[in-house]
């Protein structure tokens, strides 16, 4: 199959845990067999063109034009700040670039016959839109999340692009059940929704990769030691919960002097989050680590920690819990609202491997970061277990299966 593959985030470019979806379902396509050329946002000085682990890559140059951005957009555009209307313009001029080339150059003068069309959320779907006007082709809208679950008060022109896509495509594709249910409020179709859990490479997030040593080596590094250490990683921003789980630490420290939360990530909420943990006297307990790091140092962490919280206020899936119990770890997850984490944790029964809570109550987040933390059987039956489930469940080899097969359904169909 040759697929046509729109995605904004694809490496060297991650801005979230779409990037790495993006990397490894585009591996899995090529370890079975299949052809992918990707489109994705050219951030500068990138290649126009390249290959990546057998993939051809079209990052078309982008040009400034929010000067006329008042003629070609919307009303709602004027309102938004510089930095909002330079990102508007970049991602429009990314996907009618994207198509142009796909359209009027692959397919047209070099004569590629592609099978099918993706896109992946609103930031390339306006490409698939275009290509499947020019070319009878069938084509496929990953939603990972959307407009309305992000921010019910969000833009009305993502929206809009979000539903004529969901209009537009054969095929709508989702991260989770939650998600599902989500997008049928907004009134997609339900008939073309399938559900495809991400996944995680379970031969690399491996705690036993690393040796005991390596482990207490790197803990001494971080400023953990023998301490109980509590993990976040992620975006630092509100329906990620992170400001929930510091106002946590206060009672979990009642009940567990030494304990230490660490977190990685970066996002708006940096400063507030400083500025919290002075308020909260917590500058001995919370360890603030506002970067992005390698994957090799960010399987460190997850080694390291004792136990990973997400406290997710709206999560359509969320990787880094994969992540997470793929490395033996027991978690804890916000499972209010929107959340593909209550579909991979298992809080109760045996084979449990972590806890639900309601990720806007800190007293609720401490209690059972507390019970964990207080015993070590229930936290190693718990990674044994979340260990289990990806391997039967969320490895990137199953995803690629599965969403291959829903490809192969429509190529089959035109067929």
């Amino acid at each position: 199959m040759k697929i046509a593959y729109f995605v904004d985030e694809f490496p060297p470019f991650f801005r979230g845990g779409l990037g790495t979806y993006a990397k490894e379902i585009t591996r899995q396509f090529i370890l079975k067999g299949h052809s992918i050329s990707v489109f994705s946002l050219n951030t500068g000085d990138d290649p126009t063109f390249d290959t990546w682990a057998g993939a051809e890559v079209h990052r078309p140059r982008l040009m400034a034009f929010s000067d006329i951005l008042s003629i070609v957009n919307p009303a709602e555009m004027k309102t938004w700040d510089t930095n909002g209307q330079e990102f508007f313009t970049n991602t429009l001029l990314y996907n009618i670039l994207s198509a142009s080339k796909l359209v009027n150059s692959l397919v047209q003068i070099e004569h590629h016959n592609f099978d099918i069309l993706v896109s992946h959320d609103w930031l390339a779907a306006l490409a698939g839109i275009i290509a499947r006007r020019n070319l009878d082709t069938p084509f496929v809208i990953h939603f990972h999340s959307n407009e309305q679950g992000r921010n019910p008060s969000g833009s009305a022109t993502v929206k809009d692009i979000e539903r004529i896509a969901a209009i537009s495509a054969n095929r709508i594709i989702t991260v989770s059940y939650a998600m599902r249910d989500e997008l049928m409020r907004c009134g997609y179709p339900e008939q073309k929704i399938r559900v495809v859990h991400n996944g995680v490479d379970a031969g690399k997030y491996d705690a036993v990769r690393f040796s005991g040593q390596e482990v207490e080596a790197f803990r001494e590094q971080i400023g953990i030691g023998s301490s109980p250490m509590i993990f976040f990683i992620g975006r630092l921003t509100w329906v990620k919960g992170v400001d929930s789980l510091v106002r946590a630490m206060p009672q979990i420290i009642k009940e567990i002097p030494d304990a230490k939360l660490v977190i990685l990530g970066k996002g708006e909420m940096d400063q507030m989050l400083t500025q919290m943990v002075r308020d909260l006297h917590l500058e001995e307990n919370v360890l603030l680590h506002f970067r992005m790091v390698p994957e090799e140092e960010r399987l460190m962490y997850y080694a390291a920690c004792d136990i990973a919280v997400f406290p997710s206020k709206y999560e359509p899936f969320g990787i880094v819990c994969t992540e997470a119990q793929s490395m033996g770890k027991p978690v804890v997850v916000g499972a209010t609202g929107t959340s593909g984490l209550r579909e991979q944790v298992i809080p109760t029964g045996n084979e449990i491997c972590g806890f639900h809570i309601n990720p806007y109550d800190p007293l609720d987040i401490a209690k059972y970061v507390v019970k964990i933390l207080k015993d070590p059987d229930l936290a190693a039956t718990m990674g044994k277990n979340g260990r289990s489930r990806v391997l039967e469940h969320f490895t990137w080899e199953i995803a690629s299966e599965k969403t291959i097969g829903i490809y192969q359904e429509l190529v089959d169909g035109r067929k």
